[in-house]
């Protein structure tokens, strides 16, 4: 019985997401000490609606992260995705082709990414960066600073609508994550991108075809962070000029509460949900107990170094437990 038990906490702290899941749940223990109505049904609608519009993003980044490289942009693309949409419409396209044409242009401003990276031989940081000015630049230009209408044609059930207490993009968020971490955790592809992040001479050398997996991940990760920005602009029922600020810092530090690591090889799906989660619990319980807005920042912050100590640790205690 004892041996039994040893041997489950083992597996319990060889857990990837083992540092991810205490610190959300001692976040959660918090909050509803301060405040019981934290726990309450509405109150945990209300997280559930929001999560999707972050989480989606951070799993995106977390596929390009693991590959070993980054996009600073994807708050941008997240703006620049519905107002693409809105603009399609007004011209008498119909909404569902201008969903689409957004979500193709959202792909090809990625494999831009891609290529400028890849073949030019320039950091993601440095090309990333970039695309993020220019492509907010854009939303700004073409809408002046100003919100336009938002289309009355478009039906935003299918993404945003309400399905009991939860919205529908809940649902989208869930498929997206159980997909990636298929890809991630039983497809070769996945094999791949962990090969191409841990140790790119090496992939090459065993025939993985490493620009192709990045170039590809670069442009999952802008699609993705499209899709995100058309969820919360069905949502708000808008198309605001300012959607996505700050988004690609919370993203990333999702993925890295999660697990990621940022020189690549290694990150989970299932880190980057929970760590996404815990960026939202974080922000709505600030609300709850009626925290100045400024200390959102100061939580992240610690978080994303207790993260990084704590996945340190749980990793040498793996190594520990398995020799």
């Amino acid at each position: 019985m004892a041996q039994g038990l040893v041997s489950f906490f083992r597996r319990i702290i060889l857990l990837r997401e083992i540092s991810s899941l205490v610190m959300l749940l001692a976040v959660v223990l918090v909050f509803f000490a301060i405040s019981p109505l934290f726990l309450s049904w509405e109150n945990i609608a209300v997280i559930l609606e929001i999560i999707p519009e972050l989480g989606i993003v951070a799993l995106g980044v977390t596929m390009l992260m693991i590959s070993g490289e980054f996009d600073l942009s994807v708050g941008s693309v997240f703006a620049f995705c519905p107002i693409i949409m809105t603009m399609f419409v007004v011209w008498g396209f119909s909404p569902l082709l201008s969903v689409i044409i957004a979500l193709l242009v959202a792909m090809l401003l990625g494999a831009l990414n891609g290529f400028i990276t890849l073949f030019f031989g320039i950091p993601s940081f440095i090309t990333t960066l970039g695309a993020m000015l220019i492509w907010r630049g854009a939303v700004l230009l073409v809408t002046g600073g100003w919100p336009p209408p938002f289309p009355t044609e478009m039906s935003t059930g299918i993404l945003v609508g309400k399905l009991g207490f939860l919205r529908a993009s809940i649902f989208w968020y869930g498929a997206i994550a159980v997909l990636l971490w298929f890809i991630l955790e039983r497809t070769d592809f996945g094999n791949w991108v962990f090969a191409t992040g841990g140790n790119q001479v090496a992939a090459r050398a065993m025939g993985v075809d490493t620009q192709r997996v990045k170039f590809i991940n670069f442009m999952l990760c802008s699609l993705l962070a499209g899709f995100a920005g058309l969820i919360q602009s069905f949502r708000l029922a808008t198309t605001l000029p300012s959607m996505g600020t700050g988004l690609e810092m919370d993203a990333i530090a999702a993925t890295v509460i999660g697990g990621t690591a940022l020189s690549g090889g290694v990150g989970t799906v299932i880190g980057t949900v929970i760590g996404a989660f815990l960026i939202r619990v974080i922000d709505n319980g600030l609300v709850i107990v009626r925290a100045p807005s400024y200390w959102f920042r100061v939580f992240i912050g610690i978080a994303i170094i207790l993260a990084v100590i704590l996945n340190s640790f749980v990793r040498e205690r793996t190594k520990k437990l398995r020799c």
